[in-house]
């Protein structure tokens, strides 16, 4: 079903790219947030991803290799997406913010900021590897495909991904305890 929607879209019916895209945008938008960190630019990378997808699904020889095809113009429109933020944000000084008296007593919720403070620090190729194998299941050599790397730099980026996580996750928890500590 999905080789001959890929097919009919590619013949300019634009009612079989809608469907195609039902069947792929949720996932989609969710690599893309979990790459980007942000509702905003994950909406855009995806629009961005789609908007290419269309323009250029008449030159895809292969149509069983079409969700591979969109990854890849997904994970490089991330990545212009955070170029593009970066080039934006290095211009902006954040100002700090004054944290919360108590602790907060819901403790998954911690976790969950303490791991997304982590994922933050990940360049966005790390990220984009992390994601793909980690929350889409995807093995190593797709990955490789998908990104544009070999299989060895993927395996690379997902070992550095992991030690960066950790570290950063230490390094949050031994600042915590330190700030406990004198407060």
């Amino acid at each position: 079903m999905r080789t001959r929607l890929v097919e009919r879209a590619r013949d300019g019916d634009e009612v079989a790219f809608t469907e195609l895209l039902g069947l792929d945008g949720s996932r989609c938008y969710a690599i893309a947030f979990r790459i980007l960190r942000d509702v905003v630019r994950a909406q855009d990378a995806v629009q961005q991803a789609f908007l290419l997808a269309w323009r250029e699904l008449p030159r895809l020889r292969d149509p069983e290799a079409f969700s591979p095809w969109l990854h890849r113009l997904l994970v490089n429109a991330c990545y212009e997406e955070h170029r593009r933020h970066r080039r934006w944000s290095s211009r902006i000084r954040a100002l700090p913010i004054e944290g919360p008296i108590s602790a907060d007593p819901t403790i998954s919720v911690d976790d969950r900021d303490t791991l997304d403070r982590a994922f933050l620090r990940l360049t966005p190729q790390h990220r984009a590897v992390f994601v793909l194998h980690h929350y889409s299941g995807l093995p190593v050599a797709e990955i490789a495909d998908i990104v544009g790397v070999p299989v060895g730099t993927v395996k690379s980026r997902l070992h550095h991904a992991i030690r960066a996580l950790r570290a950063a996750i230490v390094a949050d928890s031994q600042v915590e305890s330190t700030e406990a500590r004198l407060a």
